[in-house]
């Protein structure tokens, strides 16, 4: 299993969205990294939710539901999506403040490639996200 953050604009797609939805094509990356990212997903990895814009935290956890595939509104075979389900929100939100002051995370590409739209996190990363969110 492999983990990943998502990032999303809450005012375009949030994390209430997504619960309410149940379901989601993760569409709208076109970043060539954020796309190879998304082209190594497989079904059952999870991903953070995190928004990006003003709140800019971590707030729940996804899915992915599906292996990547050709984003059927884009007519691009180059441009890929997953689908994604909710699976539980944090119980506090981790902002990136918090997880920039954690020296041990300053390489983390969420934190060095702050326009990155799909970042990978190892587990030791996704474990200090959910100690800091349910912990």
């Amino acid at each position: 299993m492999a983990y990943w953050i998502l990032k999303t604009e809450p005012d375009d797609y949030s994390w209430d969205d997504l619960n309410r939805a149940g379901r989601t094509v993760w569409d709208g990356v076109a970043n060539n990294t954020a796309l190879m990212h998304i082209r190594t997903m497989q079904i059952d990895d999870e991903a953070m939710i995190y928004h990006t814009g003003d709140v800019r935290a971590a707030v729940g956890i996804a899915r992915v539901a599906s292996a990547p595939y050709a984003d059927p509104a884009a007519g691009d075979p180059k441009l890929v999506v997953v689908d994604v389900e909710p699976v539980r929100a944090l119980a506090r939100a981790v902002p990136l403040a918090r997880i920039k002051a954690e020296p041990a995370l300053a390489e983390w590409a969420l934190v060095r490639q702050g326009r990155l739209s799909v970042v990978p996190c190892t587990a030791e990363q996704w474990r200090w996200l959910l100690e800091q969110g349910e912990g």
